[in-house]
């Protein structure tokens, strides 16, 4: 493995500052030639990796979802790892591919969506399920709908037809998270830290990040990279789309590693639509590598812990053909690594 590079400070890693591009710069191309690092075009082993959602909303203490695991630390302590694993391997890393959950106001999962008989919006957390819908517990803000261009009667068939859909899917009810990830605002930027060695790993290995934003659409929600969670609305209309462009580009690598957050949800159902597609059979689970150590689960003590389920999720990951592995491991020790490279 490489040297960390000297500007990499592990006890910053929770905060947020400005990066300073033109200094890391300067240095990743004197990295670069200190160590022999060629272009990402000449690997002859092709690694992506994709960090999911490694944004301040969810990886810096006291923003709106931070993921704190059962530690209380989990996705400052993941983006250590993540960080260190990214300079350690920037002569293997052939593209980074960042996913942006990108939200704004009016979608469905925010509290402003809907109201009680008293006009009150859902608290965070609240859980709505389709009987909530359909007793009238939970209504359609009108303001909301009139202000996204939405008949109303629409908007409340579509509050229906989407708990039901959920709770059919067998994953969950529709939840209300805090506002998060808002477009234009701090908390959709990445972590400074992650960005930093993102950055460096570009300029030294003159490979460009591909960024993935995901999550825009107001009528759905958008854990996975890969597509929403409902696709199609009460009149078979489409309310996002599958992201086959990326899946694609996935495929064409030898070896895909993940890490990110959170482990319970984002990184759970981006992988799941990864064993989801047409590719499985094609032997793409083989190529995916999980960074277990460089991802948390969402715990808000007192209110939910995701913990078993998120680790239930990787074991069936595991069954199904792709390996969970360390950071700290080197790459080339991974199953499979060695005998790709010698292919």
């Amino acid at each position: 493995m490489l040297p960390i590079p000297p500007h990499f400070d592990p006890q910053k890693v929770g905060e947020v500052w400005r990066a300073p591009y033109e200094e890391l710069a300067r240095e990743g191309e004197a990295w670069a030639g200190e160590h022999g690092l060629r272009p990402a075009s000449d690997d002859a082993l092709r690694i992506c990796l994709v960090a999911v959602d490694v944004q301040n909303t969810f990886c810096i203490p006291g923003f709106e979802l931070f993921v704190a695991g059962r530690s209380g630390t989990g996705s400052v302590d993941d983006n250590r790892r993540l960080c260190e694993f990214l300079y350690r391997n920037l002569d293997a890393i052939t593209q980074v591919v960042p996913t942006l959950d990108t939200h704004q106001a009016m979608q469905v999962f925010h509290a402003l969506w809907l109201v009680d008989e008293e006009g009150r919006h859902p608290e965070p957390y609240t859980l709505i399920s389709a009987e909530d819908v359909a007793v009238g517990r939970w209504q359609v803000d009108s303001g909301v709908a009139e202000a996204l261009g939405l008949d109303l009667d629409y908007a409340r068939r579509h509050l229906a037809y989407y708990t039901r859909a959920l709770e059919e899917s067998g994953k969950y009810r529709l939840t209300i998270w805090p506002y998060h990830a808002m477009l234009g605002g701090i908390g959709h930027a990445l972590v400074p830290a992650v960005e930093e060695a993102i950055f460096f790993h570009t300029v030294a290995r003159r490979s460009q990040p591909d960024f993935e934003p995901k999550g825009r659409a107001p009528l759905t929600e958008h854990y996975s990279v890969l597509g929403p969670e409902v696709t199609r609305g009460p009149d078979g209309e489409p309310l996002g789309e599958r992201n086959s462009p990326l899946l694609e580009k996935l495929f064409a690598f030898d070896a895909v590693v993940i890490a990110g957050q959170a482990k319970s949800h984002c990184v759970a159902w981006t992988i799941d639509d990864l064993l989801g597609s047409p590719y499985r059979e094609r032997g793409l689970a083989e190529k995916v590598y999980l960074l277990e150590d460089c991802t948390s689960p969402v715990v808000v003590p007192g209110v939910v812990d995701y913990t078993d389920e998120a680790d239930t999720a990787f074991a069936r990951f595991a069954e199904a053909g792709m390996h969970v592995v360390r950071s700290t491991e080197p790459i080339e020790s991974w199953p499979g690594i060695a005998a790709s490279a010698r292919a």
